[in-house]
C-alpha cells in the first residue's frame, strides 16, 4: 500500500476528529463565545443547543415558543363569556365601594399589573404583594404568589372578598347589584342561556377572559425558527440564561417557569416586610420564605419586581441572583422551625460569576421573552 492513501484517509480522519471535537465543544461548554460563534451554535433546533446548565433533581423541559389558546368561535357561547369576563374586569361594580375595578391592578398598559410596589385597594390601603401578571393566568400555573387558588375561579374570589382590595364583605351581595344593571341581562343570556346573574357565573367569565391575554414574543419567535428574532446581545443573554446564569433552573419550558416555590432569602423575617409566603397556605415550617416562580412572559412589562415589589428594574434583580439570593431573615439564638424554615434558601441559588456585561445581556434578553 502506497504511502499516499494512507496520509489521505489520515488528513480525512483529523479533520473529522477536528469537527467533532468543536462540536463536542459548543455542545458542552461555550461559555464565553463571540457573535457569530453563538449564532452557529443556536442555529439549529433546541435540541442541538448548548447544554444547559441544570441541577440534579431539576425536571427541566427545554424552552420551547408557547401555543396560545385559541379564541372561542365568534357568535358562539364561549365568546359570549369571554365578552362578559371583559365587561366584568373593567367594572368597578364588583368592589363594595364602586370604585375599584379588577383592571385597577391588572392594567394591560401597565403588564397587566398596575405598575407598583404594592397594590391599592379599598380605602387607598396598600396589600402586602406585588400584584402578578396575568398573561399566563389561565395556563395552569399555582395562582397567587403563595398558591392559594388552584383555578381562576376561585383565583377570583380572593380580591373580591379581601378587606384590602376590593372589601365584599357579603360575596352575595355582588350578584344583585350587577342584577340591577340592564345592560348586562343580554350579556348573561348569551353567555350562559339566561340573564340570571350569579357568583358562580361571574367568576366564571372573569376566567373566560383572562384565558386569552397572552401574545406572542420575540423569543417565540426566535423558537419557532426565525433566528434573527434576537440580536447578537439578546442571543449571549438567552446563552448565558441557559448556562453561566443558571436561570433555566427555575423558568424553563414554554412558561418559562417551573410551577414550583423557592425561597430566596426575601423573607424578610423580622423586618418591616416579613412574609412567610407559602408557609400561610400549607402550614408546614419547610414552606416559609417560598414563593412561587413567575412566568417570565413578557416579565420586562411587568416591573417592579418579586412579591414585595422591591426590585424597579431588571437590572438590580438579575444582580441579586448573582450574589446568591438574600439574606433576610435574622434568626434568634434558638430558631423555632418556621424561623429555620424562613432562613433556608433554595439550594438552587449560588454566588454567580457574571460582570456587568453579562447583566446587560440577561437584562437585553429578558426583554425579549
Amino acid at each position: 500500500m502506497s504511502a499516499r492513501p494512507i496520509a489521505g484517509r489520515a488528513l480525512r480522519l483529523g479533520l473529522c476528529l477536528a469537527a467533532a471535537g468543536l462540536a463536542l465543544a459548543v455542545m458542552t461548554a461555550p461559555l464565553r463565545l463571540g457573535p457569530e460563534d453563538l449564532r452557529t451554535a443556536y442555529a439549529g433546533p433546541p435540541e442541538t443547543w448548548p447544554r444547559p446548565e441544570i441541577d440534579p433533581g431539576v425536571d427541566y423541559v427545554e424552552l420551547a415558543p408557547r401555543a396560545l389558546p385559541a379564541r372561542p368561535v365568534p357568535g358562539s357561547p364561549a365568546a359570549a363569556r369571554r365578552a362578559l369576563g371583559q365587561a366584568l374586569f373593567v367594572d368597578p361594580a364588583l368592589s363594595a365601594s364602586g370604585q375599584i375595578a379588577c383592571e385597577s391592578c391588572h392594567n394591560p398598559r401597565l403588564g397587566w399589573g398596575d405598575g407598583l410596589p404594592r397594590s391599592k385597594g379599598h380605602d387607598r390601603q396598600e396589600g402586602p404583594r406585588n400584584a402578578p401578571a396575568l398573561h399566563v393566568a389561565g395556563a395552569g400555573l399555582p395562582l397567587f404568589w403563595d398558591g392559594r387558588a388552584e383555578t381562576l375561579e376561585a383565583q377570583a374570589l380572593g380580591p373580591l372578598g379581601n378587606p384590602l382590595e376590593m372589601a365584599n364583605a357579603d360575596l352575595g351581595a355582588i350578584a344583585p347589584r350587577l342584577a340591577g344593571r340592564a345592560e348586562y341581562a343580554p350579556m348573561f343570556r348569551a353567555a350562559f342561556g339566561s340573564q340570571e346573574v350569579t357568583l358562580e357565573r361571574i367568576v366564571a367569565a372573569l376566567a373566560e377572559f383572562q384565558k386569552y391575554l397572552d401574545r406572542p414574543t420575540r423569543l417565540d419567535r426566535f423558537l419557532s425558527g426565525d433566528r434573527r428574532a434576537l440580536s447578537d446581545l439578546e442571543l449571549r443573554g438567552l446563552h448565558l440564561f441557559r448556562t453561566r446564569a443558571r436561570c433555566a433552573n427555575c423558568h424553563f419550558g414554554p412558561l418559562l417557569s417551573d410551577g414550583q416555590f423557592h425561597d430566596l432569602g426575601l423573607s424578610y423575617l423580622g423586618r418591616r416586610f416579613e412574609d412567610l409566603g407559602r408557609y400561610v397556605v400549607t402550614g408546614r415550617p419547610g414552606d416559609a420564605g417560598r414563593f412561587r416562580t413567575p412566568s417570565l412572559r413578557h416579565v420586562s412589562d411587568t416591573a417592579p419586581y418579586m412579591h414585595n415589589g422591591l426590585f424597579p428594574h431588571l437590572p438590580g434583580l438579575i444582580r441579586l441572583y448573582a450574589i446568591g439570593g438574600g439574606r433576610s431573615a435574622r434568626l434568634p439564638a434558638d430558631p423555632d422551625a418556621v424561623e429555620t424554615g424562613a432562613a433556608t434558601a433554595s439550594p438552587l441559588l449560588r454566588r454567580l460569576d457574571l460582570d456587568e456585561s453579562d447583566v446587560e445581556a440577561l437584562a437585553a434578553f429578558l426583554g425579549a421573552v
